[in-house]
């Protein structure tokens, strides 16, 4: 049988993983030039699925030192899909491989020096510690961008349903479609298709590849919805569109076959 990419790139997750970038990549804190460099590798500790950047501890705008804090907590795991158990993205300080801490600049813990010859020179940063990130000179969203991590917006004739409880939320025949690397595919209406009532709740989150997500009750399900009203560059064709959580509790039709519900983060 065949190996899947995806598959592939599961069977990885156990390890301490490390990718080379040509990007100039600079760290800010405040207006504190903290890291320039265009020596940067992105760095999946084991059991990460979202990367960090590491550069070398000579690109260091400002001092570093040890750091020895407590042992923060274990996190909570989750699943992709049909994948293993993966840890939730945050919580920096939670490190699946050895190495030593470090305060960068005035960031206590939030710089990490992992015990890999590869990685011997190399400082990984806290992306929560620090106030902007570019790559050359566009700045970055939520957290580093994965380079085996794609994001494909297409318009499609399908025939898609969205219902709870028989009820339908949202219908068309000319929906667009979303496809990201180990999520399900998700489904996106113009407002004139979604029949169902949209409550704002003020939920807002963040995403690398398509930017800030506002957010939507319908009824008893909370914040079952969302829409990217000014998405990033990457996604233009969802602006605006409205797409529902299929994995909670809401059915999905396809050309007039009920979907499974899929396994995800947000399950």
């Amino acid at each position: 049988m065949a190996l899947t990419m995806l598959g592939h790139m599961f069977s990885a997750l156990p390890e301490l993983r490390a990718q080379p970038t040509q990007k100039r990549i600079r760290v800010f804190a405040g207006d504190v030039l903290v890291a320039d460099t265009t020596r940067a590798m992105l760095v999946w500790e084991p059991r990460r699925i979202v990367a960090q950047y590491a550069v070398p501890l000579a690109d260091l705008r400002v001092p570093y030192e040890s750091f020895v804090g407590g042992t923060p907590e274990e996190m909570a795991s989750v699943r992709m899909g049909d994948g293993p158990p993966v840890l939730q993205p945050g919580n920096f300080r939670l490190h699946t491989t050895p190495g030593a801490e470090l305060t960068i600049g005035t960031a206590a813990g939030a710089g990490f020096r992992p015990n890999e010859p590869q990685l011997a020179d190399y400082a990984v940063l806290d992306w929560n510690a620090f106030d902007a990130w570019l790559e050359e000179d566009d700045r970055l969203f939520a957290h580093p961008r994965d380079p085996f991590h794609r994001v494909d917006v297409r318009r499609s004739s399908r025939s898609v349903r969205i219902s709870a409880d028989g009820a339908v939320l949202a219908e068309s025949s000319t929906p667009t479609l979303l496809f990201e690397t180990g999520l399900p595919t998700r489904y996106y209406f113009r407002r004139e298709d979604v029949a169902a009532d949209l409550v704002p709740t003020g939920t807002t989150t963040a995403c690398a590849y398509k930017g800030e997500a506002s957010y939507y009750s319908v009824g008893s399900l909370t914040d079952i919805a969302w829409t990217y009203e000014k998405p990033l560059w990457d996604c233009p064709g969802i602006e605006g569109l409205v797409a529902f959580f299929t994995e909670r509790q809401v059915d999905v039709d396809l050309d007039g076959v009920r979907l499974e519900r899929p396994v995800t983060p947000w399950s």
